[in-house]
C-alpha cells in the first residue's frame, strides 16, 4: 500500500443506496482523467462491481502475491474471484483474517486512487478498514430516504468520533427536491458533495462502462467529482 497516494472507502450505513455504482464508477471517471487508479471490491456480502464493469473472463495473476487485472485502464481486485456466484458465509474472525490476507497479498504498485467498495452497514470489514489503513478517506453514499439516512448517519457519527476523514456525502437516486440531507450533513461540518439523480437508463447501462458515462447519472457524478476530488 506504501504505493497508494489516495485510498477512498466508498461506504454507507445502509445495503441499496447504490454504493458499489458510485464506487465503479468513481475508478471509471479518475481513469478516464489520466490517473492510476485501483478498485477494490471488498463487499463480502455480495459483490457486484464485476457485473457493473462487466469485467467477465478476468483472473488476477500470481507473481510473488497477486497481481489485479485490468479493467478500463483500472487495476481491478475482487473477492468474487474467490467466491465465485457464491455466497461468502463468513463472519467475525474469518471476515477480519480474509481481508487482512488480500491486502497483504494483492500488488497494486503506485496508485494515485485506490477506490474501495466496502460492505454496507458497520461492520467488522468497515472497523478493520479504519485500523489497518491509517491513510483510508471515506466517501459515504445515502438515498434521499430519511430512513436510509438514519442508518447512514450512524455511520458519519462513528467515522466523526474516531477523527476519519470524510470526504463528503453523496446523495443518490434524488428524485425530488429536497434539502434534508444537505442539511443534515453540512449540520455535522461534512461535505456535501451533491446529488445524483434516479435515473432509469442506468439498468441499461450496467456492464457497459461507455454507455452508463453517458447517462445522467454518469454525467453529473463527473461534475461532482471534479468539483470535490483533488
Amino acid at each position: 500500500m506504501k504505493g497508494v497516494n489516495n485510498v477512498v472507502a466508498v461506504s454507507s450505513g445502509k445495503g441499496g443506496v447504490g454504493k458499489s455504482l458510485i464506487a465503479s464508477t468513481l475508478a471509471v471517471i479518475l481513469a478516464r482523467k489520466g490517473y492510476k487508479v485501483g478498485l477494490f471490491d471488498l463487499d463480502f456480502t455480495s459483490p457486484s462491481t464485476h457485473v457493473i464493469l462487466g469485467a467477465e473472463g478476468l483472473q488476477p495473476k500470481e507473481e510473488k502475491g497477486i497481481i489485479p487485472p485490468e479493467v478500463h485502464g483500472i487495476k481491478y481486485m475482487s473477492i468474487v474471484y474467490y467466491s465465485g456466484e457464491h455466497a461468502v458465509p463468513l463472519r467475525g474472525a474469518d471476515i477480519s483474517n480474509a481481508l487482512i490476507e488480500l491486502f497483504a497479498i494483492t500488488r497494486w504498485n503506485t496508485l494515485d486512487f485506490l477506490i474501495i467498495d466496502m460492505p454496507p452497514g458497520i461492520s467488522d470489514a468497515t472497523l478493520d478498514i479504519i485500523r489497518f489503513v491509517k491513510k483510508v478517506k471515506f466517501l459515504v453514499v445515502t438515498t434521499p430516504s430519511q430512513l436510509a439516512f438514519e442508518t447512514v448517519r450512524k455511520l458519519l457519527d462513528l467515522l466523526s468520533e474516531l477523527g476519519i476523514n470524510v470526504v463528503g456525502v453523496v446523495e443518490n437516486m434524488k428524485m425530488k427536491e429536497s434539502q434534508f440531507i444537505k442539511q443534515q450533513v453540512e449540520g455535522r461540518g461534512i461535505t456535501f458533495w451533491g446529488e445524483t439523480p434516479f435515473d432509469i437508463m442506468v439498468e441499461e447501462a450496467i456492464g457497459n462502462v461507455k454507455k452508463l458515462l453517458t447517462t445522467e447519472f454518469g454525467s453529473i457524478l463527473e461534475e461532482l467529482v471534479a468539483k470535490n476530488l483533488k
